[in-house]
């Protein structure tokens, strides 16, 4: 018999196969955006946007909600796969991605789109601004929670070391970031390019309560959250194991080149298939 736990995993997992066949659909259609760490995502924005985040899509401005910024935003797609399903906006404006005039553009736009909660695109940029969210709710008493979810290439940014140092000096343990470490970013390996290994150690040294996680296993994601809302003076930092392109396999086999190239028609039908992407989503 499926226990409680078994089936809310398996929820989840459903969802972030859902999230991924709009990845594809909406970069697809688009002719351009960044699958491969899209992709990557999934499983974290899925538990996150369907089990952990306290929100209402009716009232995108509550003022007790949590919040979640997407410091590295060029995985735009799959957060607004999430926002859809979730009810910020109808499902159908996804296939709008990247048009002229449409909320969806190839970067979060706090100003147009419904549940965006800080523009970001510019790598570093997110996680300052949700430090800056998490010390607003300790100065107002408030008690909301912030996510962040960053790239291990981002973290080569001197801005993500400068804003974990804040995070830690004024003791936000109401704030819980992610680290997609799928391992590569827009010119290569991170770590031929410019290793910020050792990642856990590094936060570790700054001051965060660290878990290190394979980040498509949502029972690991579950259980790593809930022990982030249990640590008291120190904010922190998930470590979450991820591969590049997950669930396509010629994305997965080249990483580097599907980090910002859309898939063509062909392409598209044969990840959707792969994924076993119902055909609604076609």
């Amino acid at each position: 018999m499926e226990t409680l736990r078994e089936t809310r995993i398996a929820r989840l997992a459903a969802m972030a196969r859902r999230l991924r066949c709009h990845v594809i659909r909406m970069t697809g259609e688009a002719g351009s955006g960044h699958p491969g760490g899209s992709l990557s995502a999934a499983e974290i924005i899925a538990t996150l946007y369907f089990d952990v985040l306290r929100i209402d899509p009716a009232r995108p401005d509550w003022p007790d909600r949590d919040r979640f910024v997407l410091s590295k935003g060029h995985a735009a797609p799959t957060l607004y796969a999430a926002l859809a399903e979730r009810g910020f906006f109808p499902v159908a404006e996804l296939l709008s991605l990247r048009k002229l005039g449409s909320r969806l553009q190839g970067h979060p736009d706090m100003r147009k789109t419904p549940g965006v909660e800080m523009s970001t695109g510019s790598l570093g940029q997110g996680i300052s601004a949700a430090v800056g969210m998490a010390l607003a709710g300790k100065l107002d008493g408030r008690d909301w929670r912030v996510y962040v979810l960053l790239g291990d290439g981002e973290s080569e940014e001197g801005q993500v070391w400068e804003a974990s140092m804040a995070a830690a000096h004024y003791r936000l343990d109401n704030l819980t970031a992610f680290l997609d470490h799928n391992g590569y970013q827009i010119d290569g390996p991170v770590g031929e390019v410019m290793s910020p290994e050792p990642l856990a150690d590094k936060w570790r040294a700054f001051g965060w309560h660290v878990i290190s996680i394979d980040g498509h296993d949502i029972g690991a994601i579950l259980d790593a959250v809930e022990e982030a809302r249990a640590t008291r003076g120190r904010p922190t930092m998930i470590v979450a194991r991820t591969t590049k392109g997950k669930g396509v396999s010629f994305m997965e086999a080249e990483p580097v080149r599907w980090h910002g190239t859309a898939p063509t028609r062909e392409q598209m039908i044969r990840a959707l298939a792969e994924l076993g992407c119902p055909e609604t989503i076609l």
